[in-house]
């Protein structure tokens, strides 16, 4: 779905998109390096997150460090 600002939303289930946008907003950190708790943070507080912002779920945050981790290892 798209904002009114025409990016995409994002929701816990979208981990490649997320990690994108992590390594737009945040560039040279290793996401290895980050808190669960501060990625959690940065991911509540993209511009297109549009989803439940209480959900702490490890799994889902390992996806999401997964998928920039490799995104980051690729380039």
């Amino acid at each position: 779905m798209v904002c009114g600002n025409g990016m995409d939303k994002f929701y816990w289930d979208d981990p490649y998109p997320i990690a994108l946008a992590l390594i737009e907003r945040h560039p040279g950190i290793d996401p290895l390096s980050v808190a669960w708790d501060v990625l959690h943070r940065w991911v509540i507080e993209l511009p297109q997150f549009a989803d439940d912002a209480s959900v702490t779920s490890l799994y889902l945050l390992e996806d999401i460090q997964q998928e920039w981790y490799e995104e980051v290892s690729s380039r």
